[in-house]
């Protein structure tokens, strides 16, 4: 291996945390004492069961033991923080409530997912709810509290009985000046097998975390004054690559012509999700992913700006009414018959449309991504950028789309795009292809094919910060789907020192 491949295979590795601490591929917190927690550790205490307090259902009462952690008597101790500090981390926590109690697992100290007593509990606030991301807040604001984020639906238990969380997390980057170039992501967020939040980010600290800066890692903190609450088996492990999805036309063929097939086999082959096309066939797709633990990443639907004709059909409301909640994304492409490709004066009336869109999608917690696409109207990165700056939506990013950008713009240009890109890139597509390629054929290939150096490109991605989804672009491929995204796959698996 060359020397700059090396770098970049140890780069890699490093982003993801596969290399975070020493050997170790997994940490418990919980266990014979309070060996992993910094000192003071205040009242709480290991105990070798928890349950109702049977006099005051309010209290948790406890038995001698080992293996859980509860924060006193009352419920009125100091917060506990780990000595192990982490990045990206994939974290399984159990938790136990009282009556009305309130507690809160932070991610480095500083992004709390709300532990709290929500059974058949109506919200106060977005946040508030056990499951919820809870708000940030400022004193200048009005109002002081902001960007909580409700899950998608109340996965709770009653009081007394354990639940679980099973968190994906992202830490913010930072240059090597600290400045950030991207923000902390809670990628998923699974409550009692329920997948309350998807993909959401965080732009600062939550509120009553420990630390008000934001750094690469920090500990995990339990919170330990609000009320009665025990923990036990709370385990962190490196949550490994990006989200990687799979477009719909890479898992389509002859042998897999059902949503049930093309379902069935991403998940088999270890995919995260699908990026669909919109029409009537969407409301089973998302079926089949939901009761395959997958995710419909997003809709690809067309938009055109000519002020004479319909800027979209009903199968772009259809779509919102389908992924209604999901934080998904609306992948949108836009067309002109009258302007050429990047024509700046088809500017005014993008915006109009995508703002409209926007408002829409926002009300469904939807986000949309704007794709840039070779011939079509918003045809590079840059038309993405400059449209995107003017909608000034929170909820409307970018795609890095390789094989457009390849059919269009110079390779050396690769890292300032990327950059320039970054503080609104939502998604990236990526495939196999041919360096100086200049058709469909040579730009989109399996992943292990081509010669585009694909470990630079994700390098370059990584070092810029991205945390977010990637998807495998197969269109025109042709051949047996399954090969394609088996060998597509197992190259994702080896760019990131995970397979052979």
């Amino acid at each position: 291996m060359k020397r700059q491949e090396l770098r970049n295979c140890i780069i890699l590795m490093l982003v993801w945390g596969l290399a975070w601490i020493s050997s170790t591929r997994a940490v418990s917190l919980t266990g014979d004492d309070l060996s992993a927690w910094r000192e003071p550790t205040g009242q709480w205490q290991v105990v070798g069961e928890a349950f109702k307090n049977p006099q005051n259902e309010k209290l948790i009462s406890t038995n001698p033991g080992t293996g859980i952690i509860v924060n006193g008597p009352t419920g009125k101790t100091s917060n506990l923080l780990s000595k192990g500090e982490f990045g990206d981390v994939e974290a399984h926590v159990e938790f136990m409530v009282s009556k009305d109690s309130n507690s809160g697992v932070y991610f480095m100290g500083r992004y709390e997912i709300q532990v709290f007593d929500s059974w058949q509990k109506e919200s106060d606030y977005p946040g508030i709810e056990c499951g919820g991301i809870y708000q940030r807040w400022d004193n200048n604001k009005n109002p002081k509290g902001f960007e909580g984020h409700s899950p998608r639906v109340n996965a709770s238990k009653p009081p007394g009985q354990w639940q679980t969380f099973d968190v994906i997390f992202r830490a913010p980057r930072f240059n090597e000046t600290g400045t950030k170039l991207s923000n902390a992501r809670f990628e998923k967020v699974i409550h009692n097998g329920d997948v309350v939040h998807a993909d959401v980010e965080l732009t600062g600290p939550t509120r009553a975390s420990t630390y008000n800066d934001e750094k690469p890692k920090g500990p995990l903190m339990l919170q330990g004054d609000h009320g009665p609450v025990a923990y036990r088996n709370i385990r962190i492990e490196p949550a490994g690559p990006n989200p990687f999805f799979a477009f719909d036309n890479a898992a389509t063929d002859e042998k897999h012509k059902t949503l049930k097939e093309q379902v069935a086999m991403l998940k088999e082959l270890g995919y995260d999700g699908i990026s669909s096309r919109g029409g009537e066939h969407l409301a089973e797709m998302a079926k089949e992913l939901d009761e395959h633990d997958l995710r419909l990443f997003s809709v690809y639907l067309g938009i055109n700006i000519d002020p004479d004709q319909p800027a979209y059909g009903p199968e772009l409301l259809d779509a919102i009414e389908v992924m209604k909640g999901s934080n998904g994304m609306l992948w949108l492409f836009l067309q002109s018959k009258k302007l050429k490709p990047s024509d700046p004066t088809g500017d005014e009336r993008a915006v109009e449309i995508i703002r409209d869109i926007a408002d829409k999608a926002e009300k469904a917690n939807l986000r949309i991504a704007l794709y840039p696409h070779y011939a079509f109207w918003l045809e590079r990165v840059e038309d993405s950028l400059r449209i995107v700056k003017k909608v000034n939506r929170k909820n409307v990013g970018a795609t890095f789309n390789l094989c457009h950008w390849l059919r269009i713009d110079d390779e050396k240009n690769m890292k300032s795009l990327i950059e320039k890109a970054m503080p609104h890139l939502f998604v990236v597509t990526i495939n196999g292809a041919d360096s100086g390629g200049k058709d469909w054929k040579t730009l989109i290939q399996t992943l292990d094919r081509g010669t585009f150096n694909m470990r630079r490109f994700l390098t370059t991605l990584y070092e810029c910060g991205y945390t977010g989804p990637i998807g495998f672009q197969g269109y025109g491929i042709g051949g047996d789907a399954h090969d394609n995204l088996t060998r597509t796959m197992d190259a994702w698996r080896k760019l990131h020192g995970l397979g052979k």
